[in-house]
């Protein structure tokens, strides 16, 4: 099977407000895919939709070749789910939970499970209640990797985690990519560590799809233009792929998709003292993409000066 993930028109809606907006994406065998999208963008229903624990109002998906919302008991075995937040029994012990869910996955290796807890220097007696958040991710993390899944989806796994534990989940990650076949789909706020692991990237924007493309033809394609006057810049409406655009005294600041000869030429006519081409990482490039126009911010107020009358 090439697709590991399709989705057509997906939709849901919370009441007024379209949450997921006529989505549709195909996520290849193999594929490390990260998810991204502001706050409240559609994400993680996206994940739920895809999981079949939310009902989509429009449209629908498929996982591993079988619709999402009747997803089988074969299947569900087939694929590795991280919620948001490491939700866990908390009356369990780290080893009541691997009897608990190894029934569930024919391909469970115990085996697998002990070397990550002794890689995360886990406890197997420690309740789930009695862990740090941390811990309850790289728990999470080897439930999910000890069933051996085909397809391993993660909502925002390193959310809240300091940067050692965060890095250590990531090197865990990696390690899953390397095995021949595997595909992960996740959702992340923590930009270098997608860029570090994700061949392909998609962006949501008030839950439509707006990027869908390999990470690093996302981070080459999008470039900030900074232009130098000797005062204040002249008036600049828009050109072919404007990103976004903000003025601060003497600087014109612009993020252009595709930029080429035809735009620096057009800023030319600007007669700025300097143009410079900046490349971005991938975090810079999605916050430029997804901020739209620069709002200035307000100036705070001064200090107020507290006077003492005289005695």
């Amino acid at each position: 099977m090439d697709t590991v993930i399709s989705t057509h028109n997906l939709t849901k809606y919370y009441g007024n407000r379209k949450a997921v907006d006529s989505l549709t994406l195909m996520v290849p065998k193999g594929c490390v895919y990260g998810f991204l999208g502001r706050n409240g963008a559609g994400k993680s229903t996206t994940i739920k939709m895809l999981m079949g624990l939310v009902h989509p109002d429009r449209g629908g998906a498929e996982v591993l070749g079988e619709d999402s919302s009747k997803l089988s008991p074969a299947t569900k075995a087939r694929v590795a789910y991280m919620a948001e937040g490491h939700p866990l029994i908390a009356r369990m012990n780290v080893g009541q939970l691997a009897r608990f869910q190894k029934d569930f996955y024919p391909t469970w290796s115990q085996a697998y499970f002990e070397q990550l807890l002794d890689y995360f220097a886990l406890s197997r007696n420690v309740k789930v209640r009695h862990l740090s958040h941390g811990q309850r991710a790289q728990v999470s993390l080897a439930l999910a990797v000890a069933t051996d899944p085909e397809l391993l989806i993660l909502d925002d796994p390193t959310l809240g985690l300091d940067t050692v534990v965060r890095r250590e989940f990531l090197e865990s990650l990696i390690e899953i990519i390397q095995r021949k076949g595997r595909t992960i789909f996740f959702s992340s706020h923590i930009l270098g560590d997608v860029e570090r692991v994700a061949d392909r990237i998609g962006i949501l924007v008030d839950g439509v799809l707006r990027v869908d493309c390999p990470t690093e033809r996302f981070k080459q394609s999008l470039r900030k233009v900074v232009l130098e006057f000797p005062g204040p810049p002249p008036p600049f409406s828009d050109c072919r792929g404007l990103v976004g655009s903000r003025r601060l005294e003497n600087r014109l600041e612009l993020v252009i998709a595709n930029y080429n000869g035809e735009h620096h030429a057009l800023l030319e006519t600007l007669s700025p003292k300097r143009i410079e081409e900046v490349e971005m990482n991938l975090e810079d490039a999605f916050i430029e993409y997804t901020r739209g126009d620069y709002r200035p911010m307000p100036t705070l107020a001064k200090e107020e000066r507290h006077v003492v009358d005289p005695v």
